[in-house]
């Protein structure tokens, strides 16, 4: 069974800081690309960051200078560093393949910017 596990969302204060993990299991990932997504509420599914199995990344706009994407292929887990972080960053966020896969859709993880 294919899983996509993340974790390390929270609340935060704006300015903060947070570290989102994704563990995947089931079947070896190292040759995707790999993302991460996020979705708040009303809103449609947005992809942020991406890793590709050659380490090129590329970020979206809105969070680019701030985010950092990262994988650990022997661990078969990617990371998104998430750095002075705003209100506007509030959502679930989920890793996925890109382009994104609905059979390997996680729980997601909670980040909520708040003071």
């Amino acid at each position: 069974q294919v899983q996509l596990v993340e974790s390390g969302g929270g609340l935060v204060q704006p300015g903060g800081s947070l570290r989102l993990s994704c563990v995947a299991s089931g079947r070896d990932f190292s040759f995707n690309a790999m993302g991460w997504y996020r979705q708040a509420p009303g809103k449609q599914r947005e992809l942020v960051a991406v890793m590709t199995s050659g380490g090129i990344t590329n970020y979206a706009d809105s969070v680019k200078g701030r985010f950092t994407i990262s994988r650990d292929n022997a661990k078969n887990t990617v990371y998104l560093q998430m750095n002075s972080l705003k209100p506007e960053d509030t959502a679930v966020y989920y890793c996925n393949v890109v382009p994104y896969n609905y059979n390997y859709r996680g729980q997601g993880t909670q980040v909520t910017v708040s003071s």
